[in-house]
């Protein structure tokens, strides 16, 4: 691009800046609550919290207390939340049979959320891993994760989902050929309006302990998850993947993580202009969490400035688990 402003002393650049009504009208970009998808973990049980000690602030909550924070999040002008299950032990199995039953945690706190809160977006997660005794986002065949057999599953999972009214479902999984599997499966099934938002650039990272705590998959974890989830050093490989998912019939796309990885929400988003989210992980979260209660960051600015950052990078939206702190500091 070239330079065709003028020189000092023609062109100040700190006149735009000399005060908040002129900062405010060159501002480039904004955030907003509308912007946040609220990441929330499910147990069982009833008016039941557990706190979470690697996320300070977060908790697993039994459904009620699921649809409660639903409400909060519509108050607060947030359009969605995402559903993780917290799967009890005993209903770990390797053929993860609980992953698509109409009745399991999630389906059930789909339906008692959209009953209550109708009006509020809820997504799912689409994997095996919550389910699986093996810990992995796919079935595990002789040390192996297979591809087909696990696409089958997925499925299965996802129309279970639509069935119990998700709005958004989002297979974070990375087998090949699954978002084109679950489109079908979600069309032969009459759910012509669901929404597929892909994890299409899902890293193997390491921020993602203290999510797999919340979720108790990180006892179970056989292995690494290396040969799914993409290598952190590639970046052309992120383009083809989300190339192939919208291909395949995504509505939206997900880079995840976040922040290591803004490089490629702009790529992303400059490469095929589709609507672009970035997931702000367990990691990142707790990283700052911890800076921010060791008094070493001012909470409410780093907290604000790390959301920007997403947006600045060319992301429609945000997965954080800030949503409701930041919404609130957004309205105030």
């Amino acid at each position: 691009m070239q330079n065709h402003h003028a020189p000092y002393p023609a062109l100040r650049a700190r006149r735009l800046r000399a005060t908040p009504a002129l900062r405010a009208l060159v501002r480039e970009s904004r955030l907003d609550a509308s912007d946040f998808i609220w990441p929330l973990f499910v147990q069982e049980g009833k008016d039941r919290s557990t706190d979470i000690p690697s996320m300070p602030g977060v908790a697993r909550l039994s459904p009620d207390l699921v649809v409660k924070a639903a409400r909060e999040a519509v108050s607060l002008g947030i359009p969605a939340i995402c559903i993780f299950p917290y799967v009890k032990q005993e209903l770990k199995t390797e053929d993860c049979a609980d992953a698509w039953s109409p009745d399991n945690l999630v389906n059930r706190t789909i339906r008692a959320v959209k009953q209550a809160v109708p009006e509020i977006a809820v997504m799912t997660d689409v994997a095996l891993d919550p389910y699986n005794i093996n810990g992995h986002d796919g079935y595990v065949v002789d040390g192996r994760i297979v591809n087909d057999e696990t696409v089958a599953a997925l499925v299965r999972m996802a129309v279970a989902q639509a069935e119990s009214g998700a709005d958004i479902i989002g297979p974070s999984d990375m087998m090949d050929g699954r978002i084109g599997a679950i489109r079908a499966g979600l069309e032969g099934a009459g759910f012509h309006d669901t929404v597929i938002m892909s994890y299409a650039a899902k890293f193997s990272s390491a921020f993602y302990g203290p999510f797999r705590d919340a979720v108790g998959a990180a006892g179970a974890l056989a292995g690494d998850k290396n040969t799914y989830q993409m290598d952190p050093a590639n970046s052309d490989e992120a383009i083809r993947q989300v190339g192939r998912d919208l291909a395949e019939g995504a509505d939206m796309v997900m880079i995840k993580p976040g922040m290591p990885y803004l490089d490629i929400c702009r790529r992303v988003k400059d490469s095929f202009a589709a609507p672009t989210f970035a997931y702000q992980v367990s990691g990142e979260y707790a990283m700052l969490s911890a800076a921010i209660q060791n008094g070493w960051l001012d909470g409410n600015k780093v907290m604000l400035e790390s959301l920007l950052g997403f947006k600045r990078a060319g992301c429609d939206g945000i997965l954080t688990y800030f949503a409701p702190a930041a919404a609130r500091l957004l309205r105030g």
